[in-house]
């Protein structure tokens, strides 16, 4: 299957995913809430355009939780700038996650496979064996009782 496939696939499981109301909760960036405490920054790059959303959820680093509908637990969207963006995302507390990156470049809020694009944490290769959703195992990292620095290489058709 090509490369272009596979993203396809990733992107529209990211989003799908990405879409899900829950009992999360959306926050604004607030780099202040990255200096102490269990939280990650998360420095994307890659962003290919100035417009639309970005849109940053954290799960829990576990099969039960990752990509799973409803289970995100902090939402970050902020307008996209192109190339390199910081995010803040506070975590409940030290444990186990993963970070997903999602940019609707025309702001519509839908899917659109041509356009949007996406990223995960430790940067997980998208294949047509995964669908798209890489195992939380590829994705999960720990984070202690201090800010933890993750980079995400954006991924675009």
């Amino acid at each position: 299957m090509s490369k272009f496939v596979s993203a396809l696939l990733g992107v529209a499981l990211l989003t799908s995913a990405a879409t899900a109301q829950a009992e999360g909760r959306v926050i604004s960036n607030d780099l202040s809430k990255c200096r102490s405490g269990p939280s990650t920054l998360v420095q994307i790059s890659g962003v290919k355009a100035s417009t639309g959303k970005i849109r940053v959820q954290s799960y829990r680093g576990t099969a039960a939780d990752w990509l799973a509908k409803g289970r995100w637990l902090t939402r970050v969207e902020v307008p996209a700038r192109a190339g390199s963006m910081t995010i803040c995302v506070p975590l409940p507390e030290a444990g186990v996650y993963g970070i997903a990156v999602r940019h609707d470049v025309n702001g519509n809020g839908k899917t659109d496979l041509s356009a949007d694009g996406g990223g995960m944490s430790n940067n997980p290769s998208i294949s047509i064996f995964n669908l798209g959703k890489p195992s939380y195992k590829k994705t999960a990292f720990s984070v202690g009782d201090s800010p933890k620095t993750i980079s995400i290489s954006m991924k675009y058709m």
